[in-house]
């Protein structure tokens, strides 16, 4: 009989930890970054072009243009993903374009809103892409319990991407 309260007290004791997490992490934040053997403006064009995204990232089944700003800021795109045998569907909202220096997205992934910064800088030809990132749950406490157990996966998402646009560029 010990034995099960001390069991019944670890998992209450789990439980209660797991579901505090929703209340204390609000918001989960990482960075990844990539050095680029190019120059700037050559990245930037080449990181910016629709028909080559699907080549790193390869996930993308399809991408369709909702709204084309002529300032590229406001624009809005749907992307339809794969996620391991799983389509999902994703809006994508330029909030932010500033040519060879920042582009800042907003995606709305179903119940994953997340905003990806991307800043671009130059030093001896080389350019370096930093990818600031922040999500949140749109409408379940449950997966806002869950996001921060799952921010390393979501951070070596992203680093694999930028690498394999690293590797595109570079080849």
């Amino acid at each position: 009989m010990k034995a099960v309260k001390i069991i019944l007290g670890i998992i209450i004791g789990l439980s209660v930890l797991f579901f505090a997490t929703g209340l204390i992490v609000k918001e989960n934040k990482y960075s990844v970054d990539v050095t680029v053997n190019k120059p700037l403006t050559e990245t930037f064009l080449l990181f910016n072009d629709m028909s080559k995204l699907q080549e790193w990232i390869p996930e993308i089944k399809s991408i369709d243009t909702i709204q084309l700003n002529t300032a590229v800021t406001g624009s809005i795109f749907e992307m339809v993903v794969d996620n391991k045998g799983q389509e999902v569907t994703m809006k994508q909202k330029v909030l932010a374009f500033i040519p060879n220096q920042k582009i800042t997205l907003f995606v709305d992934a179903e119940s994953m809103l997340k905003t990806d910064e991307y800043i671009f800088s130059e030093e001896n030809g080389n350019t370096t892409i930093t990818l600031n990132s922040k999500f949140v749950s749109e409408d379940s406490y449950i997966l806002s319990c869950v996001f921060p157990y799952f921010k390393g996966t979501l951070k070596g998402i992203d680093q694999s991407y930028l690498n394999n646009f690293k590797t595109l560029i570079e080849n």
